[in-house]
């Protein structure tokens, strides 16, 4: 049989991270590895980028073919038309079921399942370059054996796409040596390659997770399907898409075919236009239904995890997770299929189901990213929730450099400085007087002030904002002329005595807790302190 010819369309242009990923593949391969993976963010063009590597790497391969391994018709059929749009001069055969297209094809596209028969494998010969599409799935046993056959580990270069490595049973590691590129969808969504993405919860009370046991690391669908069913929970689902969704195309995951049927069910009763899809549906029907949403004439598709790879259908801009999982490599698969932008595309809604509570860690938005970016706030997007927490850290960063800037500064001074609970450092000059230094706003600068009993708080004559270095040195200056040098002196010999009769009643007096062993000079700061925290903070903060 020879080659397919598959309608194409229009030819791609491969992105600036899409080239950059063939490159880290390519010199991986130089530099003496060869089973590698390419980690990027559902929707980045993972097939885009194997199709151009494919055509790339054909003339070094002196005349050995390329084979694409993938385990699902559509990404078959979508890996096909994205290797003619890159070269619709290449001969491009599938090799699935009843079609055998390989003997004169350039790039061969495989089924996994096809080529676990050993005959069907040793049919094909001269494969100079395995590409294996969600490759996440690798480590099961067929794999293995197909990939050995093919010269894995022996030589024959191997790249590996997907949008999660997560996947443990059977070892990955012993398939793939390397991850060479990886993209956090935060870049891609900074870039303008992936919508970004809202979270609200939808919380049902009556749906109890705890009941739910794991297997396999994550909630046992059918038992996760039942509670689903008896909380209540589809008929929440169908109100939140009303209330939150009702102008948007969306796709809702459930773990059950039944869940799948009854989220649509209860959808159509609120009016709005849903469909189910499910693994063992007929592929004529399935196909019929997926047309119908690509073209509009069905809102919502419900599925029972048929639709976490290979779908594509830009304008769904709404994903109902409901099915509730342990398994961040599971949900960012959900979530992705939301994510590709399209015309008139503003965002896209993430609608989680969720019960009241839960002894489980579920995923929720932040784990799309692997970056740490603290907790989902409701309303905000997930780019909204990573900037706030990269500000949130630099400020903290800042605070710390600058407190340990402080403590150096004024530890190594003989003024005895002292620092009230809201962070005022001041000198108390006389019984009605006291200096401080107030952070110039917005900047890492200092203005100094004075506070008088009779006149609150006043500024020099020339109000000029200072490095902390400078402004600290010309308050210690008006302080050593403003009260005697024993007083302000934190090195004064009387500040090593015995509290007084007198310090210790004012401390009694104003509830001022004394610790034991404490010196005069100890008892003293926490008497000034306690007044000038009671008389600043107030007043700082109100100028705030």
């Amino acid at each position: 049989m020879t080659a397919t010819t598959i309608a194409t369309p229009a030819t791609f242009t491969p992105r600036p991270y899409q080239l950059d990923a063939i490159e880290a593949l390519r010199k991986g391969w130089a530099d003496g590895q060869n089973r590698l993976a390419v980690v990027l963010p559902t929707g980045a063009g993972k097939t885009v980028v194997f199709s151009h590597l494919a055509h790339q790497m054909l003339d070094a391969l002196g005349g050995r073919r390329v084979l694409v391994i993938a385990h699902r018709e559509e990404l078959i059929e979508q890996a096909a038309s994205k290797l003619l749009a890159v070269d619709p001069m290449l001969r491009v055969g599938i090799v699935k079921a009843q079609r055998d297209d390989h003997h004169d094809a350039d790039v061969i596209v495989a089924s996994v399942q096809t080529l676990a028969v050993p005959k069907r494998r040793e049919a094909i010969r001269d494969i100079g370059l395995v590409i294996v599409d969600e490759c996440h799935h690798a480590a099961a046993r067929t794999y293995m054996e197909v990939l050995r056959h093919f010269g894995a580990y022996d030589g024959v270069p191997v790249a590996g796409f997907t949008a999660t490595m997560t996947r443990t049973d059977g070892g990955l590691a012993e398939v793939w040596e390397d991850v060479v590129f990886r993209l956090d969808i935060l870049d891609m969504i900074g870039d303008g390659y992936l919508c970004d993405v809202r979270g609200k919860a939808i919380t049902v009370d009556t749906l109890d997770l705890n009941k739910v046991q794991t297997r396999g690391g994550d909630l046992v669908d059918g038992q996760l399907g039942k509670a689903l069913e008896d909380s209540g929970a589809l008929d929440a689902i169908a109100k939140a898409y009303v209330d939150h969704a009702s102008d948007r195309a969306g796709v809702v995951f459930t773990p059950t075919v039944a869940t799948a049927q009854g989220a649509a069910a209860a959808l159509r009763a609120v009016g709005i236009k849903a469909a189910p899809v499910w693994g063992d549906m007929g592929r004529d029907e399935r196909r019929a239904t997926l047309a119908q949403y690509a073209a509009g004439d069905v809102q919502v598709l419900t599925n029972c995890m048929v639709l976490t790879e290979g779908f594509d259908a830009p304008h769904t801009s709404c994903i109902v997770v409901a099915r509730p999982t342990k398994s961040a490599g599971l949900y960012v698969q959900m979530v992705g299929r939301g994510l590709r932008p399209a015309p008139g595309k503003r965002d896209a809604l993430l609608l989680d189901v969720m019960g009241a509570a839960s002894r489980h860690k579920l995923c929720s938005m932040v784990d799309l990213t692997e970056r740490e970016i603290g907790q989902a706030e409701e309303g905000k997007s997930l780019r909204q929730v990573a900037e706030e927490h990269v500000a949130a850290e630099k400020r903290r960063a800042l605070a710390a450099q600058v407190h340990a800037e402080e403590i150096n500064l004024f530890g190594g001074s003989s003024i005895c400085w002292l620092r009230t609970p809201a962070g005022t450092w001041f000198i108390r000059v006389s019984n009605s007087m006291t200096l401080f230094l107030a952070r110039d706003a917005g900047t890492r600068m200092y203005r100094m002030r004075r506070w008088t009993a009779q006149d609150g708080v006043q500024p020099p004559r020339e109000d000029t904002a200072r490095p902390l270095g400078e402004a600290l040195a010309w308050l210690e200056q008006q302080a050593r002329v403003l009260a005697p040098g024993a007083f302000v002196d934190r090195r004064a010999r009387w500040r090593a005595g015995k509290p007084s009769p007198k310090q210790l009643g004012l401390c009694r007096r104003r509830g001022i807790a004394i610790p034991r062993q404490a010196t005069a000079g100890e008892v003293a700061d926490l008497i000034d302190t306690d007044h000038v925290a009671a008389v600043l903070d107030s007043l700082l903060i109100a100028a705030a």
